[in-house]
């Protein structure tokens, strides 16, 4: 079973939501990037969002796209994210990882080729932003390969298309908290359970929310409603600056602890 439908049945028998915490690979130091993945599972990840660093990111907002500038210009490629996967698998074989980005860098390194190293590095999926639904038949040598492909959707997205969503989503359909760039700090948190509930009616996957969750309270918020809640921005600007281990983990814990609590307590 693919990692990320094994923890997702591991937490609906536990009664548990899902943390999901996203990254930038190599940001904010590509020595400690793989000590960064333990460290976010030692704080409570259920499952590892890993951003693969792009020069145009149109779905990110300024923080994450500060963080790709970052990593791009320390030289963090395609082959270093997967190499650092593959070093994070010598000590952790469980934790599910999506690899998020543009489709860009996959076409550049070809889809077969793309597929064969992913898994052999231990990625369990992948979330490409600018890769719809209606376009994703490139993308077929990584679903032959057992790579989940997670889709998005918004509030934005109309019934007949939602529909599809919902019956195309593998591994977890992640539910865009509003229609903007990440980072931004706006939630309404009654039209997003009202919006996840009718998608959960329909959808096969587990639906994770993510866009502008920041905090614990936020995060509890989701959590009453959604399967698994996705924090990005927010714990990228709290790393920015880190340069050792030490200090990396230290910063995680502080933040992500008190959400996982939050979400085990909801």
């Amino acid at each position: 079973m693919n990692r990320i439908d094994a923890r997702f049945a591991q937490l609906k028998a536990a009664g548990r939501t899902g943390l999901i915490p996203f990254v930038t690979a190599g940001d904010p130091a590509p020595d400690h990037a793989v000590a960064l993945m333990h460290a976010l599972v030692d704080a409570g990840a259920d499952l590892i969002e890993l951003g693969v660093p792009f020069s145009d990111p149109m779905a990110d907002g300024p923080v994450i796209q500060h963080a790709s500038e970052r990593a791009i210009a320390s030289g963090v490629g395609l082959d270093d994210v997967l190499r650092w996967v593959a070093e994070f698998r010598q000590r952790d074989a469980d934790t599910p990882v999506v690899l998020m980005g543009y489709l860009n860098p996959v076409e550049i390194h070809g889809y077969a080729r793309f597929a064969a190293e992913a898994v052999e590095a231990g990625v369990d999926g992948v979330l490409l932003v600018d890769c719809p639904l209606e376009e994703s038949a490139v993308l077929a040598p990584l679903r032959e390969a057992g790579l989940r492909q997670i889709l998005l959707a918004a509030p934005t997205t109309v019934p007949a298309r939602m529909a599809k969503l919902c019956e195309s989503a593998e591994g977890f359909l992640y539910y865009v908290s509003f229609a903007g760039i990440t980072g931004a700090q706006r939630l309404s948190t009654a039209d997003i359970a009202a919006r996840v509930a009718d998608i959960r009616e329909h959808a096969k996957a587990p639906v994770a929310v993510g866009f502008g969750v920041r905090d614990a309270q936020s995060a509890k918020a989701i959590a009453s409603f959604a399967d698994a809640v996705v924090i990005g921005s927010a714990l990228v600007e709290r790393l920015e600056g880190a340069d050792d281990a030490g200090d990396i983990a230290t910063r995680v814990r502080s933040f992500l602890q008190p959400i996982r609590t939050a979400l085990d307590q909801h």
